[in-house]
């Protein structure tokens, strides 16, 4: 495991947000259902991208790399995978692949995952797919992966699920609607978490030609449709920016983050409202977002029900804010690589943060003299590492922190945009 050694830094200068994780999801295995060419420009290639970009060529897409761009062929049948769908440490691929494979033409489809993925909840979604018509289940009988979906039913009919767990699995039946044999109505029960993923999704229907009937987050009716093949150009993500607006605001820093639109919905864009909260400036200017890093040492309150991702990193900022933070809404983190509630939680108490443990959240005292100088672990969880790496720079003995391959599931630049922003970083074994 490599483990990354952090000196406080002041970060200044420009950087450029990586293309969106969410949406490289999603252009993909839109492209995938279409069988007119789409071409794809600035995808994120990442562990966790790629393994979409693999299970779609495993259903039979043919995906090209050109300089600069992907070009996909989709299929509206997909074939019999040759080989197990490896989605590695990607849930959502494992969502929207287990529902896209109930259209494969016949055989089965077996999907499964790193340790991490294996112990993420599926229940929900196989019992969805199954009112649909189709016949799927988890090996284990545990609801988690690995998943065996078997083709050749019939798939239209109501699902009912549950809103609190994910968002993705209303994104899987979604897509998984549109080259259906019949119309698909999803109902909602409770209310749905990550929202702005859901409209993401629909936008990108929309972005294909496709149309979603829906009530608000509580209904939706999806008929199968051809989708037209289109030019996409992958928008920045804040997921990723996150970090480095973070790390602006920790550092006391002026950093200018390009490629970022507000054009598609993107949950963690919230981060903007978030070190606004805690005392920097965030604006969009014509160069990208400009972050100025300030301090008003308040007592914050947060709630993440629609952003989850954003925990680990709104928690090293609460932890040297003078005041308390309450980050609540957001029991579903425990859901995500790991018990992000939990792990955060943890790893702070290392650096003598009071924090405790909520059943939907952190409430943390924030302590702005906690000097460092300790190692923490990412517990292979990306998010969980790049928010410890941030901390870091903003703490008087730095800190060594654990499992820097992480950050290839999602920002593999990571390491890199903040040397280049004058963070002092070195690797070490």
């Amino acid at each position: 495991m490599t483990s990354v050694h952090v000196e406080p830094s002041r970060l200044t200068g420009v950087v450029e947000a990586p293309p969106s994780k969410s949406y490289t999801h999603r252009v993909f295995s839109l492209a995938s259902l279409c069988t007119e060419k789409t071409i794809i420009h600035n995808p994120l290639i990442s562990r966790d991208t790629q393994a979409t970009i693999n299970a779609a060529k495993m259903l039979g897409a043919e995906i090209v790399e050109k300089p600069g761009a992907y070009t996909v062929v989709g299929r509206r049948r997909f074939k019999t995978p040759d080989n197990i769908i490896d989605v590695m440490n990607s849930g959502t691929t494992l969502r929207i692949y287990t529902g896209l494979a109930t259209l494969v033409e016949k055989g089965y489809t077996v999907l499964t995952g790193d340790e991490s993925i294996r112990r993420r909840p599926m229940a929900q979604l196989l019992e969805a797919l199954n009112q649909i018509g189709a016949e799927c289940w988890s090996t284990r009988g545990n609801g988690s992966a690995p998943v065996i979906v078997k083709g050749g039913n019939r798939i239209t009919g109501t699902a009912k699920i549950k809103g609190d767990e994910s968002s993705q699995y209303v994104t899987s039946l979604l897509l998984t609607g549109l080259a259906a044999h019949g119309d698909i109505e999803i109902q909602v029960m409770e209310e749905l978490v990550s929202k702005p993923y859901v409209d993401a999704t629909i936008k990108m229907v929309e972005v294909f030609g496709g149309e979603i009937r829906r009530r608000g987050y509580e209904w939706f009716r999806v008929s199968p449709q051809e989708l037209r093949g289109v030019e996409f150009t992958v928008p920045g993500d804040f997921s990723s920016a996150a970090f480095i607006a973070a790390a602006a605001h920790l550092t006391q820093g002026q950093v200018t983050i390009k490629n970022l639109s507000t054009q598609y919905p993107q949950a963690d864009e919230k981060i903007v409202e978030i070190i606004k909260l805690y005392g920097s400036e965030a604006n969009y200017t014509s160069e990208g977002l400009f972050v100025e890093g300030g301090r008003n040492n308040a007592d914050v309150e947060v709630v993440l029900r629609d952003a989850p991702d954003l925990l680990p990193v709104t928690a090293v900022i609460a932890a040297v804010n003078d005041g308390q933070t309450r980050i609540h809404g957001v029991a579903h983190a425990r859901l995500k690589e790991s018990d992000r509630v939990t792990l955060t939680a943890a790893e702070l108490r290392k650096l003598g943060v009071e924090v405790e443990e909520l059943a939907d959240g952190l409430l943390i005292h924030g302590n702005p003299r906690i000097k460092g100088g300790v190692a923490v672990d990412g517990h292979g969880d990306h998010r969980l590492f790049m928010a410890f790496t941030v901390l870091g720079l903003a703490l008087e003995k730095g800190l060594i922190v654990k499992g820097a391959e992480s950050a290839d599931v999602s920002y593999p630049a990571f390491l890199q945009d903040l040397s280049k922003l004058g963070a002092r970083i070195k690797k070490t074994e």
